[in-house]
Parts: C-alpha cells; structure tokens; sequence
C-alpha cells in the first residue's frame, strides 16, 4: 500500500489516505482502498473502518479527470471506482468518512457511500460535474435525489456550488458537523459504543434499514425475524437477567439508564 496507511486499535481501522498532490482518486488509490475494503469480508474482529485524509485541504479531491474519456484504459479506470463505491456501500463494517477538507465529485460520492460521514469547519461538498459537461458517476445524483428529493437536488447538481459542513449535514449529504477540535473526543465516545459490538450487530441493523427505505413492509417482517431469532439466544437471556438486576424495569432507568447497562456488561464480563 502506497496511498493508503491502515492502523488497528480496540476494533476501529483507521484508512489515512495520502495521494499527492491533492488526493485526486487515480486508480492506484481506487484500487488500494478496494483491494483493502474487500479484505474485510470475513473480518470479524474490524467493526468499524475510518476514512481520513493526511493532506491539510483535501479530503478526496474528485475522480482523476486523465481518466475521464472515451480510452478503453480510461473507462475501465471509470467502472473500478464505481466498484470502489460499491463495495465500500457492501461492508459488514461500520464506514465512516472524517471530512476535514474539501470532497468534491468522486470525494463527495466516496463520503456518501459510507455509512456515516463528520465534517468540519474545513470541509466542503459538491458534485460540480456538470461544469466538464458530464454527469456524475459514482451515484452522487442518485444519493442527492434520495438524500434532499427532488427540487433541491436539481438546483445542487445543475449549479455544482459547495456545501459547507452545516449545509450538508441538513441536506444529509453528511451525518452530523463536528467541529474539528471536537473531533477527536466525539468519534472516541461513538465509534468506541459502535466498536463494541458484534459484527453481525451492525450486519443486522445495515439489512433491516436497507430494506426498509426500498420496501416498509418487507423491513417490517425482516425486523421482526430477527426480533423472534434473537429473543431465543442464550446470550439475550443472559443480558436480561443481569439488566433486571441493576435496576431494569425500576426508576433507576428514568435517571440511569447507561449506568444500567454498564453494571449489566460488567457482570456479564467477569
């Protein structure tokens, strides 16, 4: 790996992503981090993967524009990002993209294929292909038309203007805006929960909503297939018993409910 650095600790990957001169999306990178997100398949001891940037003003800057044309080279390069995309959407890990920079085209498509996206101050949004005369192609107008709906989807695309951090998270374009000295100290309180769980925790939650926004109803019976499978595992029984005895179902849970939990976890854990 030359464009990507990769460090584990406590569950959570952490992709530092590091392509000078602006971290344009060549296919080295592309096939770097596919060859890296495809290595998780059967990892069940990753939960959660990071995506961060070492360069001070670009998160991801867009798709390489040498690759933008008619060359079988070149829409080859083209169809490897929109597996990149895929299969970053296709993890059983959590994703999660740390913005503090600039994510334009392919670097905005890249933050929307993952699971969860924090922007800074620094950071900014936009999908401006239509100033090269082409449309996006990585399904950022697909995530702008699901995302924001129509009206304001089509003025984001047409105009191809930047977002700040505040302004994508309304447009859900990002999850939330951090602010960069924030940072640290809110993905170390939620990643570190998320990190805790078990791969197929998140597997489950990822099919249930996935089907949900294509189909309620079928969300609906997926959800209570696992409520019904769940309920008959040793390990529910076991949490239930521990969480009735450090109050659950008592007024302690008005008031302290995590501390419920964590007497529950630690008792489970000796």
């Amino acid at each position: 790996m030359k464009k990507i650095s990769i460090t584990n600790q406590n569950g959570i990957a952490t992709v530092a992503i590091n392509n000078p001169p602006v971290n344009v999306l060549t296919i080295d990178l592309i096939n770097e981090i596919n060859e890296f997100v495809l290595s998780l398949k059967d990892d069940r001891d990753t939960k959660v993967v990071v995506f961060k940037s070492l360069h001070e003003s670009f998160f991801l800057a867009h798709l390489d524009l040498n690759v933008i044309n008619g060359t079988q080279g070149g829409q080859a390069a083209s169809i490897e990002f929109n597996h990149m995309i895929a299969n970053i959407k296709a993890m059983k890990q959590v994703s999660v993209a740390v913005v503090d920079g600039v994510a334009r085209g392919g670097g905005d498509e890249f933050v929307m294929a993952c699971d969860l996206a924090y922007g800074t101050e620094n950071a900014a949004f936009a999908q401006p292909e239509i100033h090269v005369n082409i449309p996006t192609g990585g399904q950022g107008a697909v995530q702008y038309a699901r995302r924001m709906g129509k009206n304001k989807a089509l003025q984001a695309l047409l105009l191809g203007n930047d977002f700040t951090a505040q302004e994508a998270e309304s447009l859900n374009i990002i999850t939330k805006f951090v602010p960069k000295a924030e940072m640290d100290t809110f993905l170390n309180a939620t990643l570190g929960v998320i990190s805790s769980l078990e791969v197929r925790d998140i597997v489950m939650y990822k099919e249930i909503i996935s089907t949900s926004i294509k189909d309620e109803e079928a969300g609906a019976e997926l959800e209570l297939r696992y409520f019904l499978e769940r309920a008959k595992e040793n390990k529910t029984a076991a949490i239930i018993e521990a969480f009735l005895k450090h109050g659950g179902q008592t007024e302690r849970e008005a008031k302290d409910m995590p501390g419920i939990f964590g007497d529950t976890a630690a008792e489970l854990s000796k």
